[in-house]
């Protein structure tokens, strides 16, 4: 008997799968927008947190080349300090290589100088009896 069915009747299931078909695109496109907005509020918080991270990042290089340039300073401070010394510590021990030259010439020619000196003061006290009388 369903091929005596009235019209209106086939008309209504199609009809209803119309409305069905409607429906799930209105409810596709109402995902798809709330989908988009969450989309555009993640990417928003996204680029604040970027430009904030980015802010961060410059002011921590900034302090970093201001430290590394005071090290540099202080490392070309020390540097000059340290020639200054050597060169000061250079000349003392040139100074005591000389003195212990000196010194132990002295000693090596003591006993040939105490000799001379001896024989000079004997000398003079012949002179002096000489012209004493």
């Amino acid at each position: 008997w369903d091929a005596y069915a009235k019209k209106g009747q086939e008309s209504n299931g199609v009809m209803a799968m119309m409305d069905l078909l409607v429906a799930d695109l209105d409810k596709d496109i109402q995902e798809s927008e709330v989908e988009e907005k969450n989309s555009q509020e993640e990417y928003e918080q996204f680029m604040e947190d970027s430009k904030t991270k980015r802010a961060q990042d410059a002011k921590s290089i900034a302090d970093k080349e201001g430290f590394k340039a005071d090290r540099e300073a202080e490392l070309e401070k020390s540097t000059l300090e340290h020639k200054s010394t050597l060169k000061e510590d250079m000349g003392k021990a040139e100074e005591i290589k000389d003195l212990h030259l000196e010194c132990d010439w002295l000693l090596s020619n003591f006993e040939a100088r105490k000799e001379a000196r001896t024989g000079e003061v004997e000398s003079l006290k012949k002179a002096k009896a000489v012209l004493s009388g």
